[in-house]
């Protein structure tokens, strides 16, 4: 089974916790057990799991990837302007994977799933895929 979402991000970088999304729709599939895996479905923008308590955490994470990539670049080739996007959607991955137990996500106490947005504000879609 599986499912294409869509959100609109309203920020350049931004990350959204889509936890409560892929628990409603597993409840919604009465599923059960299985692996889940979830998956951008851009290049400009990727899943993490990452702690979902404090959102100091986003917003460190997100200063520290534009340290390493800075937006502008002297020595960036790409035309869209856009290059730093592409290497913290490269750093940070495109997909995850989390074991479904008896209808829930097996995630530890502080962990959410986050769809990264790195090129935004723009319309986006994410996939998720039972197994």
């Amino acid at each position: 089974m599986m499912e294409t979402f869509k959100l609109k991000t309203r920020h350049h970088d931004q990350m959204v916790d889509i936890t409560e999304t892929l628990e409603q729709w597993i409840s919604d599939n009465d599923i059960r057990d299985g692996v889940l895996i979830v998956s951008s479905l851009h290049t400009t923008a990727g899943i993490t799991i990452n702690e979902n308590a404090d959102p100091d955490v986003k917003t460190d994470m997100l200063m520290r990837l534009d340290e390493v990539y800075p937006w502008e670049h002297s020595k960036d080739k790409h035309g869209e302007g856009n290059t730093a996007s592409h290497l913290k959607t490269s750093t940070v991955g495109s997909s995850e994977t989390i074991i479904v137990e008896d209808g829930k996500l097996v995630l530890g106490t502080w962990q959410g799933v986050y769809f990264c947005e790195f090129d935004g504000p723009r319309s986006r879609r994410y996939v998720a895929r039972i197994m």
